[in-house]
């Protein structure tokens, strides 16, 4: 898929840009190139091979380091919320922004 010089205006008009001549047109150049690339990766054949959960993994185990999911800070909801205009069983009231 390779762009054309409209291609390039009408994703500048969209973006709101004003492109130079110049700028136009090296933006047509790195933008196929970009495309060029993605061509060639979808040419290669990835039929039969797992992904990779990190790429790392193609060379050595990944173990993922997380914690553990426990709270680590002291429950502070009654503290917050002392200066909040409007509160109503231990939740923020806001005003109906969408009609």
């Amino acid at each position: 898929m390779a762009l054309t010089p409209q291609d390039i205006g009408r994703i500048a008009h969209l973006a709101r840009l004003e492109l130079s001549p110049a700028e136009s047109e090296r933006m047509l150049t790195q933008l196929n190139g970009f495309f060029g690339i993605v061509e060639k990766m979808r040419a290669v054949d990835t039929g039969g091979i797992a992904p990779l959960p990190h790429p790392v993994a193609a060379i050595q185990d990944v173990h993922l380091r997380l914690r553990d999911d426990v709270a680590s800070e002291p429950d502070q909801r009654e503290a917050n919320q002392q200066s909040a205009p409007a509160v109503e069983r231990g939740l923020f009231l806001v005003p109906k922004v969408i009609e």
